[in-house]
């Protein structure tokens, strides 16, 4: 493939950042080409955690291939670190192999680089450059950004429903509202997730694995329960195969220990009415270096966690039909005035086999270096 430009380049370093989807968490999503000419003369992406990143990747592709990066032009989609972590600065690698030049897509948001790589590289003589393509290496990385800028994960929900708004009967039949393909389209996001999010009444009426399937993934996403009360069945198919985090409010120590002698971490943080305190749950998962949170959870939890301001971005599936009276997406009160309402902004609408896919979000999209789309800065970054 010839690179003409170099958004072609960093188009095909996004490319290669792709690959690392479902594999590099907690760590970014990044993808590194290595031009010479015009020409590719290396490429890679980041490996699981504590394995090569991009840079070092596509350095050992071009000396397998017998090619010398000397002068080259390398195009990563974010900033090479420049520190000491599980792998060594990549920073270090470029410098000392002779790249002549980096393109960087953005600035890393850790703010243990936070333009650190960059400063290194230019001190050794390398001609660099960022911006390029921001918005779209921001979209690959979202989960990594809100959590090295607020703490905490991107949390998407996803919801399934017919045209009139049911995601199930009254009588609680819901399998299945939406097609085939609108199901595995749902496994792949929730692939990408760190973790899974669901509530105790979902447990009890639909007793779900919560697991990814159909996706070839290397890593299962942690599932995640909230159950204020620690009513979950010892043999709900939930706690089968990896070890769950529960979130709990009210203590029962023979549950507890139960639970624990399962392999399973219970996590206390009640809120003043004694139920999950939620924002605090977001920080909690921040902590423990979760990304993006995938919910699937029931009308109850979903409306807590949108009246919480949990909730970043809707997952919504729409079917083609029309199933009167039923279970709604949301158990949010009745309002006054429809000034009250909630508002959100399309992001993404695409359809899926009979079905269509929506994505809405509910802040105003911040700009890839951390600023509200009115332009001005957001929250202080979290380590």
């Amino acid at each position: 493939m010839q690179i003409q430009s170099d958004t072609d380049g960093m188009a095909l370093a996004l490319e290669w950042a792709a690959k690392g989807m479902y594999i590099t968490a907690p760590n970014p999503r990044i993808g590194c080409v290595i031009v010479r000419d015009g020409t590719v003369i290396g490429a890679g992406h980041t490996q699981p955690a504590g394995q090569a990143h991009a840079e070092v990747q596509a350095l050992r592709d071009a000396q397998a291939r017998g090619n010398d990066v000397r002068g080259a032009t390398a195009y990563v989609t974010l900033e090479p670190c420049s520190h000491y972590g599980r792998t060594p600065p990549c920073s270090n690698a470029l410098i000392q192999a002779g790249i002549g030049r980096v393109v960087a897509s953005m600035v890393d948001p850790n703010p243990i680089v936070a333009g650190r790589g960059l400063a290194q590289l230019e001190a050794a003589g390398v001609d660099v450059s960022a911006g390029l393509l921001a918005e779209q290496a921001y979209e690959v990385n979202i989960g990594f950004f809100t959590r090295m800028r607020h703490g905490r994960p991107w949390v998407r929900l996803k919801t399934a429903a017919s045209l009139d708004g049911a995601t199930a009967l009254d009588n609680g039949e819901s399998q299945w509202i939406t097609s085939p393909q609108a199901r595995a389209d749902g496994h792949a996001w929730r692939a990408r997730a760190s973790a899974i999010l669901t509530g105790i009444g979902t447990i009890k009426v639909d007793n779900p694995q919560l697991t990814v399937r159909g996706v070839d993934t290397p890593l299962q996403p942690r599932r995640v329960i909230v159950d204020s009360r620690l009513d979950i069945d010892p043999d709900a198919r939930v706690l089968e195969g990896e070890p769950c985090w529960i979130v709990a409010a009210v203590p029962n120590p023979d549950k507890e220990s139960a639970l624990r002698a399962q392999g399973h971490e219970i996590i206390m943080l009640p809120n003043p009415s004694g139920k999950v305190d939620l924002p605090a749950l977001m920080l909690e998962l921040g902590r423990r270096e979760i990304n993006e949170l995938h919910v699937e959870a029931g009308a109850k939890l979903n409306a807590s966690l949108v009246r919480e301001g949990c909730v970043d971005e809707l997952l919504v599936y729409l079917a083609p039909s029309l199933v009167g009276p039923g279970q709604g997406m949301f158990a949010l009160p009745p309002l006054a005035h429809l000034a009250d309402k909630v508002p959100l902004h399309f992001h993404g609408v695409a359809q899926v086999g009979p079905d269509v896919r929506i994505l809405a979000r509910f802040r105003p999209d911040e700009d890839p270096n951390g600023r509200a789309a009115n332009g001005s800065a957001t929250n202080g970054r979290a380590g």
